[in-house]
């Protein structure tokens, strides 16, 4: 018994003394290849030093190189094809104003309307007509913003003279006279007194002329019954008859004095469409549709001038798709901007002068609703005018200037 223990106690101090003997191995070659060598063990315990996994991982791939940068010295060129269409529907020509030749009396006419395009719609085709700019006046004195009152004021008390300013003065293309007078609540003056105010006008001018009502339905029938009489062969506009005129059944009368004496009617609506076709099928009856000219309501920049745009831009869009009620040139009373308390009213220092701030305010009125499509503007401060003539004849030279004309159009002064 005692020499098998020794034999066992022999054995381990071997296998103790191996061991150390084994590592001093490893630290001094760092490799050891065994033979023929089987071990038995109960738990195996492995170590890796952090040098030994840094060399056992995958070496990192540098990111290729990015290429320099070089700094653009053309544009790339891309051909451009505008969307042409064609359109089946045009809105109608309507002739204001009549010559000598032609039975009137006037140095000049002009054709409204023609278009077979969306509103300056260049690229597709060049508008058939310009617009027209008319000028406000009114056959008695009326309180006006300062910044019109001042340009004149000096002719208030006579229309006629107050006309030829519009027209010698401030460049006007036709003139429209308002009858105010004649209204019940401020004179009544009598038919036959407004179409004396008219003749008075058609002598003082020989631009064609629109003849304003007072707004009611009655005395505006009466009215424009006898001017179109006194008027005869002049081709003025009629502004304006109303679906309250059908309703009072008092239509008949200016309607059918306009075709006898060769008139144009200015068919007056609400911002609604449905109205306007249906005021022109009831004019139908008594006018042919080349003597109608539609006034669809201008409200003006910040009183609902979206709604304007809006109903414009879709009857030039119905009248295209060949809907023959919709079919007629459109007029803007943009004067209304005057209507808007801001255009004259004292605000605060950054909004002065007001001077300006009102032709502003008529301006950016007018041009908005000459992008949707309107063919007539009825104006009124002298500024407004000149600057819309200009917009307008801009607008119809586009794509016919040379371009080495206008490469250095901008200029900077630092």
């Amino acid at each position: 018994m005692a020499k098998k223990e020794e034999k066992e106690n022999k054995s381990g101090d071997i296998s103790l003394k191996l061991g150390p003997r084994l590592l001093d191995l490893l630290a001094k070659l760092q490799q050891v290849e065994l033979e023929d060598f089987e071990m038995e063990v109960k738990e195996l315990e492995l170590r890796l030093t952090p040098a030994a996994i840094a060399t056992a991982a995958p070496r990192a791939v540098a990111p290729p190189a990015l290429p320099a940068k070089v700094k653009p010295t053309t544009i790339l060129e891309e051909e451009f094809t505008p969307p042409i269409e064609e359109y089946p529907g045009k809105v109608r020509e309507v002739v204001l104003g009549a010559t000598k030749s032609e039975g009137g009396s006037r140095s000049k006419k002009f054709v409204i309307g023609g278009a077979d395009t969306p509103s300056f719609y260049i690229f597709e085709k060049p508008p058939v007509h310009p617009p027209v700019v008319a000028i406000d006046t009114f056959d008695i004195k009326v309180p006006l913003p300062k910044a019109i009152r001042m340009h004149v004021e000096e002719v208030m008390e006579d229309p006629a003279e107050w006309a030829k300013m519009a027209v010698n003065k401030f460049n006007a293309d036709v003139v429209t006279i308002h009858l105010l007078s004649t209204d019940p609540l401020i004179k009544d003056a009598s038919p036959a007194e407004a179409a004396k105010t008219v003749e008075e006008v058609l002598q003082a001018v020989d631009v064609p002329i629109i003849v304003g009502g007072c707004g009611d339905p009655k005395k505006d029938s009466e009215v424009f019954e006898k001017i179109a009489e006194v008027a005869h062969g002049e081709r003025v506009m009629l502004s304006s008859v109303t679906l309250d005129m059908a309703e009072a059944g008092t239509l008949a009368k200016p309607a059918k004095a306009a075709k006898e004496h060769g008139h144009l009617i200015l068919a007056f609506t609400a911002l609604e469409l449905n109205n306007a076709k249906e005021l022109n099928r009831r004019l139908y009856e008594y006018v042919p549709p080349e003597s109608i000219v539609m006034d669809l309501t201008t409200a003006a920049l910040g009183y609902g001038l979206e709604y304007s745009f809006t109903i414009h831009e879709r009857a030039r869009l119905a009248a295209l798709a060949n809907d023959p009620e919709l079919q007629h040139p459109v007029l803007s009373g943009s004067t209304n901007a005057w209507a808007a308390r801001e255009a004259w009213m004292k605000l605060g220092p950054e909004f002065e002068p007001r001077e300006l701030r009102g032709p502003l305010w008529e301006t950016i009125t007018a041009i908005n609703l000459l992008l949707a499509g309107v063919d007539i503007f009825m104006m009124m401060h002298p500024a407004a005018v000149k600057t819309m003539k200009e917009v307008i004849e801009n607008l119809l030279t586009m794509g016919k200037a040379k371009p080495e004309k206008i490469a250095d159009w901008v200029t900077v002064r630092i």
